[in-house]
């Protein structure tokens, strides 16, 4: 959400100690990076059982909310991880992914460019990207509380997928009408945005013990990013100030991430059935 803000106030700092704006972005970030990384080695725990800010009642509904293992941590094989792939909920959470990061990354790389084909220059563009994504942290917020308290994640991720959808479809067919096209860009940040979150917590729940969970969210964060590979080249600038490519591209994606995750929820219903006979958890819907 600060991005923007960020960008337009070191685009001022040209000078500043004889550096080149370009330079401060570097020097800035990196400082918060490493400044981040110490403070999580020391406030970041591995396991519940290590935590030391959790209170006992707290760390037992931890500990048995994801289903660790009470032989504690052991090696993952090869036959674990092949064992694995044998569920084909697992290959569909790394395509809802792979789908969802593309929208992600496509925004986070393009968002400048894209709105400065309304007319801003530098400094303005950048200001111009922060309120989609303000209003895409807003509903962040909102949609983890409600499908947290629903204790539902399928239709939240329906509904942000729409949002994106509706977004990408204005944009696609809207062109010079200043209003309708940032709409278009708000509705793509708040439905992309908010879906990453939901779907990492709805995959994440559903794994139990500590080599499932190991291997499924490796699995989902690795092949997922590869996504930005793919949002990288799709807004070319022979494309602008358009971009049908880019947005086709996103569209695609985003419809084979809502397919996925259908596919995924119905799995979800199926095995449900299965595992209540057997006195097993639910997944989450």
């Amino acid at each position: 959400m600060f991005g923007g803000l960020l960008a337009s106030a070191i685009a001022n700092m040209k000078g500043i100690q004889g550096y080149n704006s370009w330079r401060w972005i570097f020097i800035l970030e990196g400082i918060a990076t490493i400044l981040l990384g110490i403070a999580a080695f020391f406030f970041v725990s591995d396991f519940p059982e290590n935590s030391r800010w959790l209170s006992e009642e707290e760390r037992a509904f931890v500990i048995a909310r994801t289903g660790a293992e009470k032989k504690g941590a052991r090696p993952i094989t090869m036959r674990d991880v092949l064992f694995f792939f044998t569920d084909p909920k697992n290959a569909l959470a790394g395509i809802i992914y792979f789908a969802t990061v593309i929208p992600i990354y496509s925004f986070t790389y393009f968002a400048p460019t894209i709105v400065k084909t309304l007319g801003y220059g530098t400094i303005q563009t950048q200001l111009h990207t922060v309120p989609p994504t303000a209003a895409a942290f807003a509903l962040c917020l909102i949609m983890a509380y409600f499908s947290d308290r629903l204790r539902l994640r399928y239709p939240f991720v329906a509904f942000a997928t729409v949002l994106t959808i509706a977004g990408l479809g204005i944009l696609m067919t809207t062109h010079h009408n200043f209003h309708a096209e940032y709409a278009g860009i708000c509705l793509v940040a708040m439905g992309a945005f908010s879906a990453g979150p939901i779907v990492v917590c709805w995959y994440v729940m559903n794994l139990s013990g500590h080599v499932e969970r190991s291997i499924g969210t490796a699995w989902m964060i690795s092949f997922g990013n590869i996504g930005g590979i793919v949002a990288t080249f799709a807004f070319l600038k022979k494309d602008a100030p358009e971009y049908h490519t880019g947005y086709s591209i996103v569209m695609a994606f985003t419809c084979l991430g809502a397919a996925a995750s259908t596919l995924y929820a119905i799995a979800a219903v199926i095995q449900n059935k299965t595992r209540v006979r057997e006195g097993q958890g639910r997944l989450s819907l």
